[in-house]
């Protein structure tokens, strides 16, 4: 179980200080599947990349499975079982696919990896030599990360925004792997960052962040109506009132 207690983050600009979370405070339960959705600059991938490690709250804290990791880094929270897929994955020289997969669990197989590549539409014959670098293409090298990150031994897998840069067919070849990945892990978290109406629909819940807030959280049948009913109006809304020295536009 990871959770987020009044955590904020803001950050030291020229123009003077920037506020991307305000206190959230929520906890992601083992064995869920989350998809965390709103307007872009939100802050809904801030939450992940607080949680990750990536960025440091200005205040409040993190807390896995009843531990204060709030000051672990990267490294460590990765070795404790959080892990993170990101958008635009990094690439790495020197690094061929098939030790890129076994980094991520030791005790996968040659015949796990080839397995996993082929459920990602990738041949394995093709690409087990292959390099982890600017020789992939952005959405094979999405798919690389996103299979290492569902190999892992992970407590927690955060996946952002796993569909882009993937075209129509990979993208339910993933859709399907990290939801059969999900159960099959039985008490793995698994939180997704998307607008994908089909990552809405699986998920156990959908949690809208916006305006560096949690504006509403459900599931399907209960936020999708709302999106209909033209919820980033009431986000504009909710920005231009609370925050009205600052020209913020959400859905920027």
């Amino acid at each position: 179980m990871i959770s987020l207690e009044n955590v904020s983050l803001k950050f030291e600009e020229e123009k003077g200080i920037v506020h991307i979370l305000n206190d959230i405070s929520i906890t992601f339960e083992p064995g869920k599947l989350y998809v965390i959705t709103g307007p872009n600059g939100g802050g809904k991938t801030s939450v992940a990349k607080v949680m990750m490690g990536i960025h440091n709250p200005s205040s409040g804290k993190i807390i896995l499975d009843d531990q204060d990791i709030t000051s672990c880094s990267i490294s460590e929270r990765a070795f404790k079982g959080v892990r993170y897929a990101f958008q635009n994955p990094p690439r790495f020289k020197g690094i061929d696919v098939k030790w890129f997969l076994k980094l991520a669990n030791e005790a996968i197989t040659e015949a796990d990896i080839s397995l996993i590549l082929k459920k990602i539409g990738l041949c394995p014959e093709e690409y087990l030599e292959r390099t982890v670098d600017a020789g992939l293409s952005g959405g094979e090298m999405k798919r690389m990360e996103i299979a290492s990150v569902l190999l892992s031994k992970a407590k927690v897998a955060i996946l952002d925004e796993p569909e882009a840069g993937v075209d129509l067919w990979g993208f339910e070849q993933l859709l399907n792997l990290i939801i059969q990945s999900h159960h099959k892990a039985i008490k793995r978290t698994t939180i997704i960052i998307s607008h994908s109406e089909k990552f809405l629909k699986a998920a156990d819940e959908i949690i809208v962040v916006a305006n560096g807030k949690i504006q509403v959280r459900g599931n399907y049948a209960e936020i999708h109506p709302l999106i209909q009913e033209g919820i980033n109006c009431r986000w504009r809304k909710v920005c231009l009132e609370e925050e009205k020295e600052d020209e913020i536009k959400c859905g920027r």
